[in-house]
């Protein structure tokens, strides 16, 4: 059963979706314009690269402060902290001169964003329950859905018609629309703060209880896997959609839109299932899904079939099963830690974060013009989740068992 009453629930849904729907946003919205920042500071693919791989590595090293943080003086104004400063971040980024100062100004949006999707996850895990969180979290998952399939396509036809300058604006006002909602909706939910999270010595012991659970990885890896295998096509898909397969600026983003699509219904399906399956067997299904569409797009990648249906059909059903995956590791990572919701999520998206981003770094620079490195990387990842999620997380009942014994020792 949920811990807050009804209005109050459907009220924070809304504000939840905002929040989670900012990293994605922040990715998404400006991919269309990777091709036409190397044109304009005349930079190479890696060097461009970073803007994204720099965005994902400030987000993960941030969370292992904004987390405890959150843990400390609350949800609300570490909430408010970070959505201001990625408002800042976004006006930063839409008139830098340079390349250099571009990278800074994707670290600072990095930096607000991490703090209300850290908080977002932790406010579930105040309010809710494992099974019933997991909805709530797929509800809101399926909200922000739409953030990956109408972001590209509205990037797209702003980097069209004013550049990859107004991709930012937009950025900025989305910001200072999460901002204003913030301040007006979110209300305190850390009943627990506890005033020594952020001493480094029990900063240090949160984080190794957590680490010492092996439930926790049993659900932090087979998510690290799926977003490194998802991650890799946001970083690549502008660079193979629009310079191998001649994809044009206005229709990368509807292009792009057919592989997220696989997203949203993934996050949907998820809901109608879990009931029945529970939480592994939902993520060992997505998992599996995973890996056989990975090595389906390897293996064409292989065999030298290069077309658009090669990369977007397999990548849709990559998509969907990390829809499938997502919300249910994100509660079963953290469901075991009442009292340090905030550090379990940091330390979940650290390391999920800290390796997609070498990953995007990886194939940004293995490009060749080819599908190949892409190809390669995703079915690697997809593999990786999937052996994970097979190997590591137990059977319901046992699962069951284990929870409740890391939540007391916590």
């Amino acid at each position: 059963m949920p811990r807050v009453d009804a209005a109050i629930s459907a009220g924070l849904l809304f504000l939840l979706t905002g929040f989670l729907a900012l990293q994605p946003l922040s990715t998404d919205l400006y991919l269309a314009s990777l091709p036409a920042l190397r044109v304009h500071f005349d930079a190479p693919v890696s060097s461009v690269q970073l803007t994204l791989s720099a965005f994902l590595a400030g987000f993960a090293i941030s969370q292992l402060l904004a987390g405890p943080l959150s843990d400390r003086f609350g949800r609300r104004p570490v909430a408010l902290g970070g959505a201001a400063l990625y408002l800042a971040g976004s006006l930063l980024g839409a008139f830098a001169p340079s390349l250099a100062v571009l990278v800074a100004a994707r670290i600072a949006q990095a930096l607000g964003v991490c703090c209300t999707v850290v908080c977002a996850r932790a406010i579930v895990r105040d309010l809710y329950e494992a099974e019933p969180g997991a909805r709530v979290m797929s509800r809101a998952l399926s909200w922000m859905g739409v953030v990956p399939i109408a972001g590209p396509v509205l990037g797209g036809l702003v980097q069209s018609a004013f550049g990859w300058r107004a991709n930012f604006i937009v950025l900025a006002a989305g910001g200072a629309a999460m901002l204003a909602a913030t301040l007006r909706v979110l209300p305190e939910t850390n009943r627990h703060r506890n005033p020594h999270a952020t001493d480094l010595g029990p900063l240090l012991r949160n984080y190794a209880l957590v680490a010492s659970s092996r439930n926790f990885w049993a659900n932090a890896l087979p998510i690290t896997g799926s977003y490194g295998a998802l991650f890799c096509f946001i970083s690549a898909s502008s660079f193979v959609l629009i310079e191998l397969f001649g994809v044009s600026e206005r229709a990368f983003g509807f292009t792009y839109a057919l592989v997220t699509l696989g997203y949203l219904l993934g996050t949907i399906a998820v809901r109608r299932v879990l009931g029945r399956l529970g939480l592994t067997r939902s993520i060992r299904l997505g998992a599996t899904v995973g890996l056989v569409a990975g090595s389906t797009m390897a293996l064409l990648a292989a065999l030298g079939v290069q077309s658009l249906a090669a990369v977007l059909v397999p990548m849709c059903f990559v998509t969907a099963a990390h829809g499938f995956i997502q919300p249910c590791c994100q509660i079963g990572a953290i469901d075991p830690f009442p009292r340090h919701a905030g550090a379990a999520t940091a330390l979940m998206g650290f390391t999920m974060l800290t390796i997609a981003a070498f990953a995007g770094w990886l194939v940004g620079a293995l490009h060749d013009g080819t599908v190949r490195p892409l190809a390669w990387a995703v079915a690697a990842s997809a593999c990786f989740s999937a052996l994970s999620a097979w190997t590591l997380l137990r059977n319901e009942t046992t699962r069951s068992a284990a929870l409740t014994t890391t939540g007391s020792a916590s």
